[in-house]
């Protein structure tokens, strides 16, 4: 290598210290010392990482702060320290945990539980009419919307992270129960079997939705809802507000539409509904002065401080005036508007029979979207609360905790569950400070339950739907459609994917698509790695990319390429061919042929490839490297690998691509690297002036910049 003429002798007293008179910074493993070698450094070696074995278990456990020799334990010693440390640890949480944690930092234990109750049953008011609005939704009969809002809140507040996240029915799961459950036909069976049917499917789908959930938190695996991009999502929920808003119609107009899976079946039975006669208009007008008062009551609020809490009462105000209307005149016998009717009084009933397992296979994948979508949505609004309180969210414990309250929920007829936007905010807002908010509102929902049944059978069909239709307006983001409009149009491409898709195909193809979607992107950026030819900052030591800075200065007969990217089996093809595009001189637009080859004016003699950003490389990257390498040497360009990690050095020493590179040709710098190269085009022209032979230009390396 050039510089190889010196010796360890020849370091003098600044190693350790660079020009500057700096003590050199510390860094990662692989970061090493850089010894001056007269005009330019040359990096010592980066060595490969070592590899560290573990046996199953250390040699010396703790036990309640006694320290045991595992070989000297007995078995009975060995299988209890294995039930409590592994067994209990695989938990993702400890029952109250949240809630006792929660008690014990706040002021006072009297004023904590104050603001609770108050937040709970502001809650616990607003979430009877939502939940059995959102049964609705789903297909249910209303009082399966209490139900959901009962058993799964109390599990939640024992098990769950966030200490103001409202767990119960929302209007995006409704959806996908009601589509999910598109399979079972109304026309095979009578009424009270379809009914019966239907809510068993359901009740099994919350089963293997919480299920889906807690084998995910057990195993860790919470960062699994990062996968789903955050445009796809908003693209699905904003299709899905307009489906469930559509949804609601037939009990706007006053008669039933069979098809609300797609937007086109939708308006195509609304225009053979009117066409056929068959338009309320008492209904509509009921409909619309509803909606327009939750509207108007939701404006207030946010117009005037002194009545924030009018935004969580509209649901129950307009509610209660409903029922009183219908109960006084009667006006769903003699203008025929639907009514709720019958709610069965009590506890909710044990459903624990109706889990058919035997549906795993028809359910079970249904079932995995469905847990997946609602923890998205249940960790989006829980993130933010507890970023707003200044306290830490545990996702794996948010999963387990969601996920746990769905499979007990639907031991007692709950339908899936999750975290809800609106509830969630008014619970904050209202002053909740700890879990037991959820309890309160789960007590609010027993006490409806037991007493309020008879008032609920005259509540309109049509004030649901106006709940409804004035709860998911706000869930059409077009605030996010307006920010990738502006800032990024792949985002944009695949936003308007999941939106139309979901609109058009329906929800369970929707979401498909959107997946495609996504998936077909990653794997494009994967195929396609950016890469960059690097030039040198003039007056620095610093090589960045010539296309994002012009004035980079590049280097005679030497080619620098960066791989911003792992190099593994779906990109090393796009990467052969960048390299041998950098090797040939050649740029983007020019095919590679072997006419261009034969062509080329000046060839590089040195192609550098900076490896840093490479942290991972199969066995694929390794063949391609290695054959880069064989092909360079047919061509006479030395091929130089720039600063390695350790796993990357490890591959590569054993693959022997290092041995065939030349070991003298590996550094831990561009700048290094290019004086290595320059150095070594010297001694090269020296060698041929001694020869006899034409001189080339004598390259000059610089020395006037410290290294």
């Amino acid at each position: 290598m050039a510089g190889q003429g010196h010796d360890a002798r020849d370091v003098d007293d600044t190693v350790g210290q660079d020009a500057r008179g700096q003590e050199p910074r510390s860094g990662s493993d692989d970061t090493l010392e850089t010894p001056v070698f007269g005009s330019f450094s040359v990096s010592m070696r980066p060595t490969p990482y070592k590899e560290q074995t573990k046996g199953l278990f250390s040699g010396v456990v703790k036990r309640d702060n006694e320290r045991l020799v595992w070989a000297d334990m007995s078995f009975r010693e060995k299988a209890s320290f294995v039930a409590q440390e592994w067994v209990l640890n695989a938990l993702p949480c400890k029952p109250f945990k949240t809630l006792t944690d929660a008690y014990s930092r706040q002021d006072g234990i009297l004023s904590t539980l104050k603001m609770d109750v108050i937040a709970g049953t502001t809650v616990g008011i607003m979430v009877i009419p939502q939940s059995m609005a959102y049964a609705m939704i789903a297909g249910l009969p209303g009082e399966y919307g209490l139900y959901s809002a009962f058993v799964p809140l109390i599990i939640y507040a024992m098990t769950g992270s966030s200490r103001q996240l409202a767990v119960g029915p929302v209007a995006i799961i409704s959806l996908l129960t009601k589509a999910s459950l598109s399979y079972i036909k109304e026309e095979d069976y009578t009424e009270a079997e379809y009914t019966s049917t239907y809510i068993a499917a359901a009740i099994t789908l919350a089963f293997f939705s919480g299920l889906t959930q807690v084998v995910l938190g057990c195993l860790r695996l919470g960062f699994v809802v990062n996968l789903m991009s955050h445009c796809v999502i908003s693209g699905f929920t904003s299709a899905a507000a307009v489906l469930i808003g559509m949804s609601q119609l037939k009990h706007v107009f006053g008669f039933k539409i069979e098809h609300t899976e797609t937007i086109q079946g939708t308006m195509k039975d609304i225009v053979k509904g009117i066409d056929g006669g068959l338009f309320k208009p008492e209904t509509f007008v009921m409909s619309i002065i509803l909606l327009g008062s939750l509207t108007a009551m939701k404006k207030l609020s946010r117009r005037y401080k002194r009545l924030k809490l009018l935004r969580a009462l509209a649901p129950l105000i307009v509610t209660v005036c409903t029922i009183v209307l219908v109960y006084a005149t009667r006006i769903d016998k003699h203008m025929k508007i639907d009514v709720v009717g019958t709610i069965p009084e009590g506890l909710p009933p044990l459903s624990s029979k109706s889990v058919d397992l035997g549906q795993a296979g028809t359910l079970f994948p249904k079932s995995i979207t469905i847990g997946l979508l609602g923890f998205v949505e249940s960790i989006a609004i829980a993130e933010s609360i507890a970023s707003k309180n200044g306290y830490e969210l545990d996702v794996n414990q948010e999963l387990f905790g969601v996920g746990l309250a769905n499979m007990i929920g639907s031991c007692f007829s709950s339908y899936a569950v999750t975290g809800s936007f609106s509830r969630s905010a008014v619970n904050n807002d209202s002053g909740a400070r700890s879990t037991f908010a959820s309890v309160v509102t789960a007590l609010i929902v027993l006490l409806s339950l037991l007493l309020l049944s008879g008032p609920l059978y005259f509540l309109p069909k049509c004030t649901l739907a106006a709940i409804v239709i004035s709860s998911v307006i706000n869930l059409f983001d077009i605030d996010e459609l307006k920010f990738l409009y502006k800032t990024h149009n792949r985002d944009l491409l695949l936003w308007h994917a999941a939106c139309i898709g979901t609109l058009v195909l329906g929800v369970e193809l929707g979401i498909a698509v959107s997946v495609a979607a996504s998936l077909a992107c990653i794997i494009y950026e994967i195929a396609q790695p950016h890469t960059a030819v690097l030039g040198q900052i003039p007056g620095t030591f610093v090589y960045r990319s010539v296309r994002q800075y012009p004035e980079a200065k590049l280097h005679e007969k030497i080619n620098i390429l960066r791989i911003d990217a792992p190099l593994y089996f779906p990109n090393v093809a796009f990467v052969k061919d960048k390299v041998r595009r950098v090797c040939l001189g050649l740029s983007d637009d020019v095919e590679v042929s072997p006419e261009n080859e034969a062509a080329r004016a000046n060839p590089p003699r040195f192609v550098i490839i900076e490896m840093g950003p490479v942290v991972n490389c199969d066995s694929s990257g390794v063949h391609a490297l290695k054959h880069i390498v064989e092909e360079c040497k047919k061509r006479s360009v030395q091929i130089c690998l720039s600063n390695p990690n350790g796993n990357v050095l490890r591959v590569l020493e054993r693959a022997e691509v290092i041995d065939a590179m030349g070991r003298d040709w590996l550094f831990l710098r561009v700048h290094e690297a290019v004086q290595a190269c320059l150095m070594a085009m010297v001694n090269e022209d020296e060698e041929a002036a001694r020869s006899g032979k034409d001189a080339l230009v004598h390259r000059k390396v610089s020395r006037d910049i410290p290294l």
